[in-house]
């Protein structure tokens, strides 16, 4: 199989690509490197081109002779959301719209759109399943610039599969992925490279440790190697048509408690202290992954909450 991966020098991308090509698969790599990087891919025989997913020549010419895109690429990470909300829409729909008329002009018909646990904004009483509504609660707070380009996203490729130009449509929804090496702008690098600083301004006894709301705000955190495997058993067993499917796992966990957890990672003990939680950030996340595991037939792997954390914070630390 020969594969398009967009967004492929990425956190995920990088490690679905790698996943891909020990599979025997052919992959090409479409990045603009603005958050990706090219020594994530050191060694690995896939085709990278520094492209705009934005210029729909780039995007056409890597597609041809594809059987399957994968598409990834997207303006990552909160503060961007908030910053830069003109950006992440332009790169949200611009993307999604190149992407599908690639896919028209030169007949690829397998698709896998990376969607986000931020399309959800209703937070049900238990796990969320992929049929909760999507909504943007506020249009005037530009958080849900990424959200909004997620929906947008999977409205459009559902439109162009209901039409007859893909014969598979798999958009999945990862939560909190988590790792080494995936940048810095989500709450698990962000508290290690806090820690870090704190580390070295209070040598010693209790850290006064800040965070953004007060702590009982939950997610749900995934091991990247996991999520991946998810992925691949999406390529391999999603079926025709078009499906929506989770990715992650059902453990949820106060934010004070990853806090608690990076902190031990560093052999600390701190205090936390509560702040102001974005507006538009939401009380929790714990996804019902019931669909995948079904598609999988047996409980899908978990790397324990501890482990996720004690190997993350690990290499923060070293790569500080």
């Amino acid at each position: 199989m020969k594969y398009l991966v967009t967004g492929g020098a990425g956190f995920i991308g990088s490690a679905l690509v790698k996943r891909l090509i020990d599979a025997g698969h052919e992959v090409r790599v479409l990045d603009n490197f603005s958050r990706g990087r090219l020594d994530r891919l050191e060694g690995v025989p896939c085709t990278v081109r520094m492209a705009d997913i934005r210029v729909l020549d780039e995007v056409i010419d890597m597609m041809h002779g594809c059987d399957t895109v994968v598409h990834l690429a997207y303006l990552q990470g909160t503060q961007t959301f908030y910053e830069e909300p003109r950006q992440v829409l332009d790169v949200a729909v611009r993307g999604i719209s190149n992407i599908l008329t690639g896919c028209e002009l030169t007949g690829v018909r397998d698709l896998m759109l990376v969607s986000s646990a931020e399309a959800y904004e209703v937070e049900p009483d238990g796990a969320t399943p992929e049929t909760v509504p999507l909504v943007v609660p506020d249009p005037l707070n530009p958080r849900y610039s990424y959200g909004g380009g997620k929906i947008t996203s999977e409205l459009m490729s559902v439109a162009w599969q209901r039409t007859g130009i893909l014969d598979r449509l798999i958009i999945v929804r990862p939560h909190n992925i988590t790792g080494p090496d995936m940048g810095t702008k989500h709450v698990v690098p962000e508290f290690c490279q806090r820690m870090t600083r704190l580390c070295r301004e209070i040598p010693d006894g209790t850290i006064p440790f800040p965070i953004q709301g007060d702590g009982t705000e939950t997610r749900s955190f995934c091991w990247i190697g996991d999520c991946i495997d998810q992925f691949a058993l999406l390529l391999a067993r999603a079926p025709r048509g078009a499906e929506i499917y989770h990715a992650g796992y059902m453990d949820e966990r106060p934010i004070a408690s990853v806090a608690y957890a990076v902190a031990q990672a560093y052999g600390r003990t701190i205090k936390v202290v509560p702040g102001v939680r974005p507006a538009g950030s939401p009380v929790r996340r714990l996804p019902d992954t019931g669909k995948i595991e079904a598609l999988n037939g047996a409980p899908l792997s978990h790397v324990p909450f501890a482990e996720i954390i004690t190997r993350t914070a690990g290499w923060y630390r070293e790569n500080a």
